[in-house]
């Protein structure tokens, strides 16, 4: 009789050494986004990280965690990975930004079926270069290999991150008031929201990606769509430690309508002029291309605005300076006024959209 034969993880579809080289490969990428309380060295069962060394007196710790959606899969099927992992990073940070909170660290998790090496370094590259943008730590994460998890070529991305404010500082929405005016930020486009409807129509409509945009012939379509989210912590948190802002919105799944309701008070509904701001030609295709009426076009997609910036009328000019210089386009875009809580969007011909029934179940 032969003898039994004898298994190893790397039969079963795991390669224990990939992983390892993926981490002596990601190293530097960690290093590179070192910051006051993070050596942002791997290979330890936990990052560090030393809070007291960033200076706050008296913290609170936010914390935050999203993927990057149905974009990952037009990623893996366009071999476009270079901007994903800033996507990753710009959903957890500017969520942690509209509370008024610096973020510190970034943790990761990708998974695949399996490993390869050169995808998962271009898009752990782009997750520190997210994390570069945000002023945060990359301090550990987790590379999986799950075999039979995953079709050949799939990936999955999860990214987990942290901040803190000062207690006094912290933004919850109790500081706005009816008068208070709403700046918006500009969108870089898409974003990492709505992806699963831009793919259905590149599906139905049969839209040649690899080919120059019908909105802008110097623009391949793909770049345009795969454009990574904006990262808006370093324009904002100076005007936010300042004390000029009063609330923020993130402007993500359930658009303009429900994400900028989530930071106003009971008493005070916003109403925000669509005709403020010139509508991005690639968000006009998306609409032309759908037929999609305008209530859902402020409800599935940022509409051209990534962030929207609630401040006192007397701060308007300093806030608006200030966000300029650092680069941002900035629009008045709406005011709020005492009614229901929720958001209103008008045009010039009609009603693109309201609701007046927000309630803390859409936080979910």
């Amino acid at each position: 009789m032969s003898d039994p034969e004898s298994y190893t993880y790397a039969q079963a579809g795991v390669s224990i050494e990939a992983g390892n080289a993926l981490v002596r490969a990601i190293a530097p990428l960690a290093r590179s986004t070192r910051r006051p309380g993070a050596d942002a060295d791997l290979g330890g069962f936990g990052g560090v990280f030393d809070l007291k060394a960033t200076g706050y007196k008296d913290p609170l710790l936010v914390a935050a965690n999203d993927g990057v959606g149905t974009k990952l899969k037009l990623a893996i099927e366009s071999g476009r990975h270079e901007g994903v992992g800033i996507d990753l990073v710009a959903m957890c940070a500017n969520d942690l930004i509209v509370q008024g909170a610096e973020p510190l660290f970034f943790l990761d998790y990708y998974a695949s079926g399996k490993l390869d090496q050169q995808v998962a370094q271009t898009v752990i590259a782009s997750i520190a270069e997210g994390c570069r943008q945000a002023g945060c730590a990359l301090i550990g994460g987790e590379t999986a290999e799950m075999p039979g998890m995953y079709s050949d070529g799939d990936y999955d991305l999860a990214g987990f991150c942290v901040g803190a404010v000062e207690r006094e500082n912290l933004l919850d929405g109790s500081k706005v008031a009816p008068g208070d005016v709403i700046l918006g930020l500009a969108s870089a486009g898409v974003h990492s929201n709505g992806f699963s409807l831009v793919r259905r129509l590149a599906a139905d409509k049969g839209w040649k990606l690899d080919r120059p945009a019908l909105f802008d012939q110097e623009v391949i379509l793909i770049d345009a769509l795969m454009a990574p989210t904006k990262i808006y912590v370093k324009s904002l948190l100076p005007s936010v430690q300042a004390g000029l802002v009063k609330g923020l919105a993130h402007i993500t799944g359930g658009g303009l309508l429900e994400n900028i309701p989530r930071v106003l008070p009971a008493n005070c509904h916003a109403t925000v002029d669509a005709d403020a701001w010139e509508q991005p030609r690639l968000m006009a295709f998306l609409q032309a291309q759908g037929n999609i009426e305008p209530e859902e076009m402020a409800r599935t997609f940022n509409c051209g605005i990534g962030m929207a910036v609630i401040v006192a009328p007397e701060n308007v000019t300093a806030v608006t300076q200030a966000l300029q210089a650092a680069g941002e386009t900035v629009f008045s875009i709406g005011a709020v006024s005492e009614g229901q809580r929720g958001c209103t969007v008008k045009g010039s011909d009609e009603t693109w959209g309201g609701r007046g029934d927000w309630t803390a179940t859409h936080n979910q």
